[in-house]
């Protein structure tokens, strides 16, 4: 189920509010609960399972922690232990047709399990809980059920935005929402219907069915357009979803992080991750770059955190060598900011600096969106070399404004 379609707009939202609102105190978390694992069955019912068993998982982990703590033991053991746990349920689930594919595996993607929605969301979210748990950040939730929810609130359980057990401690206890909170969250939420449905969507047309060109008949203009729709749709999408899931958290007295800033206008690379998936940023700049030592132990070890850190961003975004690359891509470019491009961008007119920005953007997403190398290498020939494929006549540039008004 996703927040666009009919079944959540005119029947879920609708019921699960009024029987929300209907209800008081600790009810309100059942009934949240509740909502939020029919929320994530509704599309493949066998992967809940993996849902709840990261849920029972997290809570004896959090236990197993915090009684050691209390006797004054060593506690880095078991979170490592509990970290690995994690990270394994992510991998069989996400990466193991890929993992097995490139071993030479045959029907690797066969062999492997399904994806379940989400997993790397809600399983960054549990890894938060145990590091901040270890580190005396917050207090254990002896609840299992309103650890649950904080795990698998269905307004940011499929695509976030990714919040910290510490942002919503207070609220799984108590919380209070008035007709303002329930209104400002409408008005948000319908913000990133708008931008999803009148934007990301058409878009997503657009360049779903060029980056479908078969090889050989693309043009220059055409992959521009490609691309450049592309560009659009995935931060009005992501975006929107965003908007989306801090609206309706707010409906149901929760206040989530913003997640982005206007990273289309950010004037380097550096800037752009301090504005795009500010929550996914975050995450990956206190539980693996500071913990790898950040900037604190010379230039060198700096760009090898920077590099390992957005290595493990591609990873993170999809099983797949192109998004590996889109990782390495985006740290290389953090690497040379740090080195010596920063000085001369801080000296660049905005105009200049924000046309690097987009240029290094958009390119990267390039082999983000494509189905591998070849039609990766094929878009940026086109684009940067002005190649046309022999069959470009085909697959004419008119052919994608059908219907719109120019």
């Amino acid at each position: 189920m996703v927040f666009s379609e009919p079944t959540f707009l005119f029947l879920f939202l609708p019921a699960c509010l009024m029987a929300y609102l209907a209800v008081r105190g600790i009810w309100r978390n059942h009934l949240l609960l509740a909502a939020s694992l029919v929320f994530y069955a509704w599309g493949d019912p066998k992967h809940l399972l993996v849902l709840l068993s990261s849920i029972a998982l997290n809570y004896a982990f959090g236990l197993a922690i915090e009684s050691e703590a209390v006797r004054g033991g060593r506690t880095r053991g078991l979170l490592a232990f509990g970290i690995a746990a994690n990270l394994v349920i992510l991998a069989v689930f996400k990466y193991l047709g890929f993992i097995l594919d490139n071993l030479g595996v045959s029907n690797a993607y066969d062999i492997a399990p399904g994806l379940p929605i989400g997993i790397s969301f809600f399983t960054f979210q549990a890894l938060s809980y145990l590091v901040d748990l270890q580190a005396r950040r917050i207090e254990v939730q002896r609840s299992p059920l309103r650890l649950a929810l904080y795990i698998s609130m269905f307004p940011q359980l499929i695509a976030g935005p990714i919040v910290r057990y510490s942002e919503v401690e207070a609220e799984l206890t108590e919380r209070h929402t008035s007709q303002g909170d329930i209104a400002a969250g409408m008005q948000r939420f319908v913000t990133g219907l708008a931008k999803k449905a009148l934007i990301a969507d058409p878009m997503g047309l657009t360049a779903d069915t060029i980056f479908s060109i078969p090889a050989g008949g693309l043009g220059p203009e055409t992959a521009w357009l490609g691309v450049l729709a592309y560009t659009l749709q995935i931060y009005f999408d992501f975006s929107a979803y965003s908007d989306m899931a801090i609206g309706l958290g707010r409906i149901f007295g929760f206040r989530f992080p913003e997640n982005f800033n206007y990273p289309y206008a950010a004037c380097s690379i550096t800037d752009f991750w301090r504005r795009w998936h500010m929550t996914l940023s975050r995450w990956f700049r206190d539980y693996l770059y500071i913990p790898l030592g950040g900037n604190r132990e010379g230039p060198i070890r700096t760009y090898v955190n920077l590099g390992i850190v957005f290595l493990a961003t591609g990873i993170w975004h999809g099983a797949a060598w192109t998004f590996i690359f889109w990782g390495v891509w985006h740290g290389a470019f953090l690497v040379l900011e740090r080195s010596f491009l920063g000085s001369w961008l801080a000296k660049t007119p905005d105009v200049v600096t924000r046309l690097y920005l987009l240029s290094a953007v958009i390119m990267g997403w390039v082999p983000f969106r494509a189905d591998g190398f070849s039609q990766a290498i094929e878009f940026w020939s086109a684009m940067l070399l002005g190649t046309t494929g022999p069959n470009a006549a085909l697959y004419p540039l008119a052919r994608y404004f059908d219907g719109y008004v120019l």
